[in-house]
């Protein structure tokens, strides 16, 4: 596969260790001098849990001697800063994350989260490759590579993430998760979604299962239920690692008993870090199987509360010692990778990734430095982010079929029927689950229409992947939406078809229509008039724009969903999630609508 690159990247090659050891031995011993020294700060030891008055001293972008005095490696050319009592603690790492919700490409997702002190990201680029397969994973592993940063990529394991429930524009299969383990910047297989298949030990998951285990890497686990009894140890036997859907202390308690790493994240929309962290605050577990990440985080998240220093600082808010948070986001995400030696602390031989801070708590940022080379100031980036040169059929993803109408998104009753009872998708404020509900709602003219009074909307998917013309068609409670608007988006996790909430059929028309006129992306009308619009040319997930840019006309989303009686947090991710066929208990695909519970396609009326 063709791998395309810009030439504008000024970032020395990091060697690795061993090539390094020669400079970094002699600048530890005194017979060289280092590039950068810090002093008079105060080194946050992941290791032991210890703050002590120690310098620092880096060479070709690792740390040479970390220790008390490090005036034997200061020679004419050296770079002496002064950290004025400031706390130097480790870059901060986020185990488990998607680049694609950030509706950035990862130069700019990069961009975005380096002030906030994030220097490695583990990253699951199975958006894309529901769009446009192994060539867009390669693409979104090629731009991590030449970011100032480390970017670690998960080979995506399930699209479909569940097959026979819905169709996505390609598919991955176990020769393509074999083929990618020998790719420079994959580190693993991406979280394990189906959890049936892996539970039923369907032949094609546990071939992807193995091809990662034999080349020695990480399986990342998803494993979206409350059911903790024979299916959930079955799922462990097969593999995976980590998990990141827990959403409450018995499930953090049940994955680490079971030689899991428990993944708390606090992403936009997922706030499920209270609830775990109670395993290690109250109830007293080892703490060094606990990571925090951040999963799904929207631009304007990005922009205005930062990346994995929020999800540290909430950790922390909750009643967890400031050193186990940071331990939780450094040090123990680094050893799960089995990268405890290349990165996750301040001790020689790592990779120099440092953020200055003035208090553990509150954790402000600086400055960060990532290889050695000061990359932030000030909440400022100083570095540049690399772009791919994205080829001309990566922006043009959107194969909608014919041109959308309002008929495409009537709901005909059975015959005879003045009311129907309707299964109904409920949304559950600030968690990825949803509810399967069932609404009484009025038949005219043998239409079943959505009821205001009830908080019940129309959902539909608009197949855009093949050029199909697909319209299915459903209900969604909890937006709180009031007279006719529509909200459509082509970030519909998994399949990434199109999403189209509303009350009104002729706005759902526009809208969709509109995200096929531009090549993907949000948009809200209400009223017949267009409100907001967020393009995503890329694959109809990413902007290639700055993220300050991004994170404007995402908050005008958010905006314009407000003024049509929306109220939820972050509603645009809710929104996005409505077809994530993986995580219980209702969902809608091009199928048609899905009980997750059962894992089955179901009727929208109850007989």
């Amino acid at each position: 596969m063709e791998k395309r690159t810009t030439t504008n990247s000024n970032h020395p090659e990091l060697k690795t260790w061993a090539e390094s050891a020669p400079n970094l031995i002699a600048v530890a011993a005194g017979r060289a001098a280092a590039d950068m020294v810090i002093t008079g700060g105060r080194v946050v030891n992941v290791h032991t849990r210890e703050v002590l008055d120690w310098q620092v001293a880096i060479k070709a972008g690792r740390f040479a001697y970390v220790g008390p005095d490090a005036s034997h490696c200061i020679g004419e050319d050296t770079q002496v800063i002064d950290a004025a009592g400031q706390y130097l603690i480790p870059g901060l790492c986020d185990g488990h994350m998607h680049i694609e919700s950030g509706m950035l490409t990862p130069a700019e997702f990069a961009r975005a989260v380096i002030p906030h002190g994030t220097t490695t990201m583990f990253v699951d680029p199975h958006e894309i490759a529901n769009v446009l397969g192994l060539e867009g994973v390669r693409l979104m592993h090629d731009e991590a590579l030449l970011q100032p940063v480390n970017i670690y990529t998960q080979m995506p394991s399930c699209a479909p993430s569940a097959p026979g429930l819905e169709t996505t524009g390609y598919e991955i299969t176990p020769e393509d998760v074999a083929e990618a383990m020998n790719w420079p910047g994959i580190i693993g297989l991406g979280e394990m979604m189906n959890f049936p298949g892996v539970i039923h030990g369907d032949p094609k998951m546990l071939a992807e299962m193995a091809a990662t285990q034999a080349a020695g890497k990480t399986i990342g686990g998803h494993y979206a239920s409350p059911d903790l009894g024979p299916n959930f140890h079955a799922y462990v036997a097969g593999g995976p690692a980590d998990d990141h859907e827990g959403t409450c202390e018995a499930d953090a308690i049940a994955r680490v008993r079971q030689g899991m790493r428990s993944m708390m994240r606090l992403g936009s929309a997922w706030f499920d870090v209270e609830k775990q962290i109670t395993a290690v605050t109250e109830q007293g577990l080892d703490p060094r199987n606990f990571i925090l990440c951040t999963d799904d985080c929207h631009s304007g998240t990005l922009v205005e509360e930062g990346h994995m220093n929020r999800a540290l600082s909430y950790a922390i808010s909750y009643g967890c010692d400031p050193l186990v948070a940071l331990q939780m986001a450094t040090i123990n995400t680094a050893t799960h990778f089995g990268l405890e030696r290349e990165l996750g602390s301040i001790a020689p031989g790592r990779r120099a990734d440092v953020i200055f801070t003035d208090d553990l708590t509150t954790l402000p940022i600086n400055r960060v430095v990532a290889r050695g080379q000061i990359v932030a100031e000030g909440g400022k980036i100083s570095v540049d982010c690399p772009h791919l040169d994205w080829p001309a059929h990566a922006k043009a993803t959107m194969h909608m079929g014919k041109e959308i109408t309002p008929t495409d998104f009537v709901i005909e009753a059975p015959e005879g029927k003045n009311s129907v009872t309707a299964k109904v998708i409920g949304i559950v404020e600030n968690q990825a689950p949803t509810k399967a509900l069932t609404r009484d709602l009025g038949v005219i003219d043998g239409i079943v229409e959505p009821d205001e009074a009830q908080d019940v909307a129309q959902v539909a998917l608009v197949e855009r992947h093949k050029g199909t013309g697909v319209v299915q068609n459903g209900f969604v409670n909890g937006f709180g939406y009031t007279g006719p608007m529509a909200m459509a988006s082509t970030v519909a996790h998994d399949s990434h078809h199109m999403i189209v909430v509303g009350t009104s059929r002729e706005d759902m028309a526009l809208a969709a229509n509109r995200l096929g006129e531009v090549g993907g992306g949000m948009c809200v009308y209400q009223g017949g008039k267009e409100l907001a619009l967020v393009e995503l040319p890329v694959a109809g997930l990413m902007s290639d724009a700055p993220a300050s840019e991004v994170a404007v006309k995402a908050q005008g989303i958010v905006k314009a969903m407000e003024s049509c009686g929306c109220t939820l947090n972050n509603a645009s991710i809710q929104h996005s999630f409505l077809a994530l066929v993986v995580i219980p208990e209702l969902r809608i695909s091009d199928l048609g609508l899905v009980d997750v519970n059962e894992f089955e396609l179901t009727e929208l009326f109850e007989d």
